[in-house]
């Protein structure tokens, strides 16, 4: 990172409190409150409309923002028995018509892009859930040809990972494509901002523990199953908020297949020597490689994670169903919560994160 994080600051909360005076750390931290409010706002929206629809086709749309990878991670929530076919793309296919579904979030009311494409996707009778701020021209296209999703909490832009997960989750939990309960998502996400109070010590905060760990290392983020790698996207965006730390994100089978890049997390990850300083790397990069395989769905049995664990010993394992009890939607996002908490963690003690909190408009 160009500026050296100081781990003091994480564990002294009246200079965590001074670092942070945007409020980040309460931003990040009602991502439950999101949820009950988003779903109160879809039920008022009319996302009922879409109970018992069997679309043809459902296209979820990778806006500039959170969009990526909220998308991603629906649709890999979804797959492998998903029973329609499934587009994730960033523009509207000039195919969609009255029996396909789009679902959409953007934090720009002024995507000229997404604009244009609910405003089709309306006219042709498609089914539109679009989560979007309730003025510019995004909205005003949504009107009457959507279920527009506005705010009811306001966040800051770059903040509505929850909100935006949870419009999406709904759509989908109306059309019978999966199952999740917003309770437990709710529930689950304050109990995550809880556990990583900024009042408590780092030894007990697992998004404190998290953003030392990552600190001053170049994060590689595999993940042992499709879900997983999923959320990585989402935090490699928040650590790219947050942080300038680079990371890399994908699949171990995938990452297994980097050769070079690999055998250099095998080194950091080796415990042969039981005297080697674990923060000591002999290799090219500019910051030694901090190995995380992540897990949602993958369990200590399943043959990736095996392989995983036996060729990386002493990489980090973040898997939350080895911490909570909940369905698959939520433990995803208890784990997404964690590293955008700990991305500003990391963000407030480097003193790169905070400033305006300005969105940057997507350009087409």
């Amino acid at each position: 990172m160009s500026g050296v994080a100081d781990d003091t600051l994480l564990d002294d909360p009246a200079r965590l409190g001074e670092a942070d005076v945007d409020g980040l750390l309460r931003a990040g931290a009602m991502a439950g409150a999101q949820v009950r409010a988003t779903t109160e706002a879809a039920a008022e929206a009319g996302i009922g409309r879409l109970a018992g629809v069997r679309p043809r086709a459902l296209v979820l749309l990778t806006r500039p923002g959170l969009g990526p990878a909220v998308s991603r991670l629906l649709a890999e929530l979804l797959l492998p028995a998903c029973p329609v076919p499934l587009v994730v793309t960033d523009v509207v296919p000039p195919w969609v018509g009255a029996l396909d579904v789009v679902i959409a979030h953007t934090d720009d009311p002024g995507d000229r892009q997404l604009a244009e494409d609910i405003d089709r996707a309306g006219r042709r009778g498609a089914g539109v859930v679009l989560t979007a701020p309730s003025e510019g021209p995004v909205a005003a296209a949504a009107a009457g040809n959507a279920v527009l999703i506005t705010p009811r909490l306001v966040v800051r832009p770059g903040f509505g990972f929850a909100k935006a997960y949870t419009s999406g989750l709904l759509a989908l939990k109306e059309l019978d494509l999966l199952r999740f309960d917003a309770d437990m998502l709710a529930d689950e996400l304050d109990r995550e901002a809880e556990r990583s109070h900024p009042q408590h010590e780092s030894f007990v905060n697992p998004a404190k523990t998290l953003a030392l760990r990552l600190a001053e290392h170049s994060p590689l983020l595999w993940g042992l199953d499709h879900v997983a790698t999923a959320v990585g996207r989402h935090a490699v965006q928040v650590l790219g908020t947050h942080t300038d730390l680079v990371c890399d994100v994908v699949g171990y089978p995938q990452a297994s297949s980097r050769t070079a890049l690999h055998r250099a997390a095998v080194r950091a990850t080796s415990e042969r020597d039981i005297f080697a300083d674990p923060d000591s790397f002999d290799g090219p990069t500019a910051l030694p490689p901090r190995v995380l395989l992540l897990a949602v769905r993958a369990l200590p049995s399943d043959p990736v994670r095996r392989q995983a664990h036996e060729t990386l010993p002493a990489a980090d394992v973040i898997a939350p169903a080895e911490e909570i009890t909940a369905d698959e939607p939520t433990r995803a996002a208890v784990l997404a919560l964690r590293f955008e908490l700990a991305a500003l963690y990391l963000g407030l003690a480097a003193g790169t994160t905070g400033g305006t909190g300005r969105y940057a408009p997507a350009s087409a």
